[in-house]
């Protein structure tokens, strides 16, 4: 989740994401504009999720 998303992608690349440092590089494959942080971060937990990555693989 976030409000710049060039940005973001950098800092994964860059190693700046604790979490994600060891996966890097990344590429981008998939992303969604939310009304509010409230609903970003429901549909966040949903890709995340098992449904939602299986949502993700037949992209």
């Amino acid at each position: 989740m976030t409000n710049d998303i060039d940005r973001r992608i950098a800092e994964h690349n860059a190693g700046r994401a604790k979490t994600t440092k060891p996966y890097a590089p990344f590429k981008l494959i998939y992303s969604e504009t939310a009304g509010d942080r409230q609903s970003a971060r429901k549909r966040e937990k949903y890709l995340k999720s098992g449904i939602g990555k299986e949502f993700l693989k037949n992209l």
